[in-house]
């Protein structure tokens, strides 16, 4: 009897290992294509920071091995963030067996708009928080004082507000999943609108550097995210109720 009761654990880890090694075997090969480029990545990564520095001015490596394992590391980060839609997808077909057939219809949407948030959380801070926030760091600098970063100081710094704008713009996601699973409902998080907006300004001085340009631009984009998710989560509320109906007759 025990035996027959841990063939299904069984089964499951070796699934669970199957899906953990698609998962690595997705980001190696990216990163072997992108390899190559890996110094063209960083000047890519790089660019709003070296628009801003004044005339003459550069980035600077410290240690010896920089010039060579700063691209390396960022190519390696950049592999596991375009490998998100394949890492998602190998959680759905995991989870995927254990969910009823209305739970299934709900669940691909959100996986989509989850990487989707993702990509548009990332391009917000590449385009619009990086260039305000190195231009207000540029011009806030002391007399006499030469602005010359290093490059794997810059690169801490880039990636710290490429994952918390990743993350942030998800908040559409967790509300409709909140929602969803009955946590809450649209109607209580609409009475805490005001302690939202409070929350969103504190987890944009947690997550970002410390300047009020922005903690703003995440906070905003937060606030906005939710009221997204608030609205959305009405029609997933629905829907669970009518698809429950429907299985229990």
């Amino acid at each position: 009897m025990a035996v027959e009761d841990t063939q299904p654990l069984i089964s499951h880890l070796i699934e669970l290992r199957k899906r953990l090694l698609n998962c690595i075997i997705a980001i190696v090969a990216i990163f072997l294509c992108l390899a190559y480029f890996s110094n063209d990545i960083y000047q890519l990564v790089s660019a709003p920071l070296i628009k801003q520095m004044p005339a003459g001015a550069s980035m600077i490596a410290t240690d010896v091995a920089s010039p060579f394992f700063a691209p390396i590391k960022l190519t390696m980060i950049v592999s596991i963030f375009i490998a998100v839609p394949v890492i998602l997808y190998q959680i759905w077909a995991f989870i995927a067996p254990a969910l009823y057939r209305h739970e299934r219809r709900l669940v691909v949407p959100l996986l989509i708009s989850s990487s989707f948030l993702f990509y548009i959380g990332m391009a917000f801070a590449y385009f619009i928080v990086f260039p305000l926030a190195f231009g207000f760091f540029a011009q806030t600098a002391p007399h006499g004082v030469q602005i010359a970063t290093d490059i794997n100081n810059y690169l801490d710094f880039v990636m710290a507000l490429f994952m918390a704008f990743g993350v942030s713009f998800e908040v559409p996601v967790a509300i409709v999943l909140l929602c969803w699973t009955g946590v809450t409902t649209p109607e209580e998080l609409k009475k805490k609108r005001p302690y939202v907006l409070v929350g969103a300004f504190v987890v944009g001085m947690l997550l970002t550097p410390p300047d009020v340009l922005s903690q703003t631009l995440l906070a905003i984009p937060m606030y906005c995210l939710f009221e997204v998710g608030v609205f959305f989560s009405r029609f997933y509320t629905g829907l669970r109720r009518e698809e429950s109906d429907e299985e229990t007759e």
